[in-house]
């Protein structure tokens, strides 16, 4: 996984690193632009408690684009399909499209409740 150098990176621990997940700020938001779990730790809810645990620490709309197979994986984690990207996104999408499937998702936010973090426990 490659982050921004303005990206957040958040990872969950468990003795040692299971997941990682990387968010950068756009428009209002963030655009999740990486997710990754530790293959024997996958069905576990790892993702689901790794997202929560940083979208709680951020404001705004969540977006992330993602292969059609894994709509299933991001609808049971709060995401949805979405139509409307901020510009950058947009253009990044289209971009992206010309030799990829792609779909764009946003999980929508209302608003941080404390200081960013990077590390979650399960």
């Amino acid at each position: 996984m490659r982050a921004a150098a303005e990206g957040q990176l958040w990872v969950a621990r468990a003795q040692a690193i299971i997941a990682g997940m990387s968010l950068t700020p756009v428009a209002q938001g963030h655009w999740l632009t990486g997710l990754l779990v530790d293959p024997q730790w996958r069905g576990r809810g790892v993702a689901g408690q790794l997202i929560d645990a940083a979208l709680a620490q951020t404001g705004g709309p969540t977006w992330l684009f993602c292969h059609p197979d894994l709509l299933p994986f991001y609808l049971r984690l709060g995401f949805s399909p979405c139509q409307s990207l901020p510009e950058a996104l947009a253009m990044r999408l289209a971009r992206y499209q010309r030799s990829k499937n792609l779909l764009a998702m946003v999980r929508n936010q209302s608003s941080a409740t404390s200081s960013p973090g990077n590390s979650t426990s399960v």
